[in-house]
C-alpha cells in the first residue's frame, strides 16, 4: 500500500476503540446533531495528526520537551476529564420538538477544541507513532512521512464521520429517559478514566 493508504488504516485503528473521546462524540451527536458530533471527533483527529507529524518529521526537540513533561500534561488531562464528568452529570435534558438534546447548543469552536485539548494531553502518543513509523520505514523520507500523516488524519476523520452518521440516524428516537441514562453512563466513564489517570500518576 502507499503511505497514504497505510496512514488511513492506522488512523482508523487509532480512532476506532471506544474511550472517553468516543463517548464524547456519541453523546454530542445525540445531544446536538451530526455536525457538532463530527467536529468533536475532528478535534481528536487533528491531535493525532499533529502528534503524528511531530514523530514523522523527526522533531526531536519538541518530542523530548513533550515526553519529558508528560506527567504534568497528563495531570492536566486527568483533571479535565473530571471536569467533563461533572459537566456531563449536570447536563439538563430539554425537549425541542421531536428532538431530544442535552444541555442546549454548544459553540462549534468549543466542541472542536474540547476533544483536541483532551487528546493532546496524552503526549506519549508520539512515542507510539515513532515506533510505528520506524517499522514502516518512512522516518527518513519527508514526502512519505507527510503522506502517511495525512492518511492518519484522513482515516481518523473518516471513522468519526461514519460514527456520527450512524449515531445520528437514531437521534430522533432517543427518549428523555435514555438521554438521562446516557449522561449518567458517560459521566461515570469519564470519572473512572479521570480517577484512573490520577492513580497512575500518583503510584
Amino acid at each position: 500500500m502507499t503511505p497514504w493508504l497505510q496512514g488511513i488504516v492506522l488512523g482508523l485503528s487509532i480512532a476506532a476503540p471506544v474511550g472517553p473521546i468516543g463517548l464524547l462524540c456519541i453523546r454530542t451527536t445525540l445531544s446536538h446533531g451530526r455536525l457538532l458530533g463530527f467536529l468533536s471527533g475532528l478535534g481528536a483527529a487533528t491531535a493525532d495528526g499533529l502528534y503524528g507529524a511531530i514523530a514523522a518529521l523527526g522533531l526531536t526537540v519538541v518530542t523530548q520537551f513533550l515526553v519529558g513533561r508528560s506527567g504534568w500534561i497528563q495531570l492536566v488531562g486527568a483533571l479535565f476529564l473530571l471536569y467533563l464528568a461533572y459537566r456531563t452529570f449536570r447536563a439538563p435534558i430539554v425537549e425541542d420538538g421531536e428532538t431530544i438534546r442535552s444541555g442546549g447548543g454548544r459553540g462549534y469552536a468549543a466542541t472542536y477544541f474540547t476533544t483536541l485539548f483532551l487528546t493532546l494531553t496524552n503526549p506519549m502518543t508520539i512515542v507510539s507513532f515513532l515506533g510505528i513509523f520506524a517499522g514502516l520505514n518512512v522516518s527518513g523520507d519527508t514526502g512519505s512521512a507527510l503522506e502517511l500523516v495525512t492518511g492518519v488524519f484522513s482515516g481518523s476523520a473518516l471513522w468519526w464521520l461514519l460514527l456520527c452518521g450512524i449515531v445520528g440516524m437514531v437521534r430522533r428516537v432517543v427518549s428523555r429517559t435514555a438521554m438521562r441514562w446516557l449522561n449518567l453512563l458517560s459521566g461515570s466513564v469519564l470519572l473512572i478514566y479521570g480517577l484512573a489517570s490520577l492513580y497512575r500518576l500518583i503510584v
